[in-house]
């Protein structure tokens, strides 16, 4: 099953997932399967999008928005990847495609970016609840776009890199840092990829909500 790697972050009571860079929907698929939570999905690229919808057509508890998140309401330009799901709101660095053969910059497109709130209410947000970000460097931003909504969720699971693979993205320090400026703390670490020099190049991080 596609996302089968998140099962681990999954496997716990959830009534609902925020998934936020959801392409094709894989990680959206292993929260219906491992979860059975209902599914808010967000994917910028309509050709990417198309397919989504088609996967999920007869499944009612998963609805998709076609846009990214991000710290306001605007059009922005999305780097395009060769491989759709390495595309990035941050141009494609030459490190990206040095780890990950096959995911250089083909093109861009304009897509639609808000804030989480723009697109979805406070009551549309069941607890248990989690928020999963996807985003390719995108991340720190993306989270300012959620901040008005955080405090109904109970984790955030968010892919981070250690190393710069876009430019000017926000390292994984920085988003634990500001993760944690909005009440989460750092429980885990999933599916690392390494460099040959054993240095971790990107992760899944796994924050719980801190009991107030």
């Amino acid at each position: 099953m596609a996302g089968v790697e998140h099962k681990a972050a999954l496997n716990r009571p959830l009534a609902t997932v925020v998934d936020i860079g959801a392409n094709r929907g894989q990680f959206a698929l292993a929260a219906r399967a491992i979860s059975g939570a209902k599914v808010i999905s967000f994917e910028p690229l309509p050709e990417v999008a198309r397919l989504f919808k088609k996967v999920f057509a007869e499944d009612a508890a998963v609805k998709l928005h076609v846009a990214a998140i991000g710290e306001k309401s605007e059009r922005k330009m999305i780097h395009l990847s060769a491989r759709d799901d390495s595309s990035s709101l941050l141009e494609i660095g030459e490190a990206q495609s040095d780890y990950f053969p096959g995911t250089h910059e083909v093109g861009t497109l304009e897509v639609a970016v808000g804030t989480l709130d723009q697109f979805i209410g406070e009551d549309e947000i069941v607890r248990p609840a989690m928020l999963k970000l996807d985003v390719q460097g995108f991340e720190l931003q993306a989270l300012v776009g959620c901040r008005g909504l955080i405090g109904n969720f109970d984790f955030v699971y968010c892919e981070c890199s250690f190393v710069e693979l876009y430019k000017n993205q926000r390292l994984a320090g920085e988003v634990i840092d500001y993760v944690r400026e909005l009440g989460f703390s750092l429980a885990g670490m999933y599916n690392p990829s390494y460099d040959d020099d054993g240095n971790c190049i990107q992760a899944d991080l796994f924050f719980n909500k801190v009991a107030a």
